[in-house]
């Protein structure tokens, strides 16, 4: 009996030791401060009435820690089962070099250009040095990833799928102009790793990519869906569609009003078999201002995009991305958990 209770205790001692470990590996001191993914009696869940609600995690870029345990944690407690992951957070689990670059500036300038802003004398030179300075780490970057181990993803890949959340999309800064080739094949590799079905980028508005581009994509059967910001029209993709069908539309439904296209639900259908996703957000549209607001105050159909979503049965997911600004007393979660519910009540 006494070796029997030492034996008991040896056993309870590493259970608990091994609890310990898990909850400090997912960024807590103790089972205290772990993820609530460790304390779940009910996996997430935003399949609703046949249509897969998730969210794009560039949806929480707002959040204090942007490590990968803290991305999972956030999708977790925004409710949310499935997602398009942005390639930052993971990449940086698998150990990829520090960014000397102010992403949140660089990027902030290159929006206030894209919208027709005009920049300063002071802007214009940050954002060239800056350019500078991203096109040199862009250059340590594909070197990285010549090198890097598939261990990493293959273990964000057990972790999100210990959490009940399915990565349908992956979106690494791999795919552009600028990329190698080997950076391209990399990130088909790793879009398959985690799981997902397609890869997404920004159109790149050139015709010999998107070849290009369609053809890597047969090769690794992972799609490639090209995203769309005010430029998108009901025609943007028909060249990249007719070169390969591995090429694909990720669908911006906000963008897309903001844009002035006055039919998106005619599009939607019209296009349905060839879209791999759709980001949904509540954009105004010319008219009104093409502001970006609280859901159910603009003039985006979210509501009628997933009732057709769920009459037709379109087996796409739609990816919520917060992009209104957050209230003081609120953060991207509590927000993201918001648009869930109105998805929720839209479905109903």
């Amino acid at each position: 009996m006494k070796n029997q209770k030492k034996t008991l205790n040896r056993r309870t001692f590493m259970h608990t030791t091994a609890v310990v470990a898990v909850g400090t590996a997912f960024g807590g001191s103790s089972m205290f401060g772990a993820p609530s993914i460790l304390r779940f009696r009910q996996r997430p869940g935003s399949l609703i009435k046949g249509v897969q609600i998730g969210a794009i995690t560039y949806s929480f870029r707002s959040m204090p820690d942007q490590s990968i345990e803290a991305v999972l944690k956030y999708v977790t407690d925004s409710g949310i089962g499935a997602i398009e992951l942005m390639g930052d957070p993971a990449e940086s689990f698998a150990g990829k070099p520090d960014n000397p670059v102010d992403r949140r500036a660089f990027y902030g300038l290159f929006r206030k250009q894209r919208e027709g802003a005009e920049l300063t004398d002071e802007e214009q030179m940050k954002m060239q040095e800056m350019q500078k300075q991203m096109e040199a780490y862009n250059q340590v970057v594909a070197g990285w990833r010549s090198t890097v181990s598939p261990d990493k993803f293959m273990k964000i890949k057990r972790m999100f799928d210990d959490a009940g959340v399915k990565i349908y999309a992956f979106k690494p800064d791999a795919f552009g102009i600028h990329n190698t080739d080997a950076e391209i094949e990399w990130g088909f590799r790793t879009a398959k790793i985690l799981g997902a079905s397609h890869v997404t980028l920004e159109h790149p508005g050139d015709d010999a990519h998107t070849q290009k581009l369609g053809e890597m994509a047969k090769k690794h059967e992972i799609y490639v869906a090209y995203h769309g910001h005010e430029q998108q029209t009901p025609t943007l993709w028909d060249t990249a569609l007719e070169q390969s069908p591995y090429n694909a539309i990720n669908l911006d439904l906000g963008h897309f009003v903001a844009a002035g296209n006055t039919a998106p639900l005619d599009f939607i259908k019209a296009k349905h078999d060839r879209i791999k996703s759709m980001h949904l957000k509540d954009r105004q549209n010319p008219e009104h201002g093409k502001a970006n607001l609280p859901w159910g105050t603009g003039d985006t159909p979210i509501k009628e995009a997933l009732q057709l979503m769920k009459k037709n049965n379109y087996g796409f997911p739609a990816s919520i991305e917060l992009e209104y600004e957050i209230p003081e007393n609120s953060d991207a979660v509590q927000e993201v958990r918001k648009c869930l519910a109105y998805c929720q009540k839209a479905l109903s």
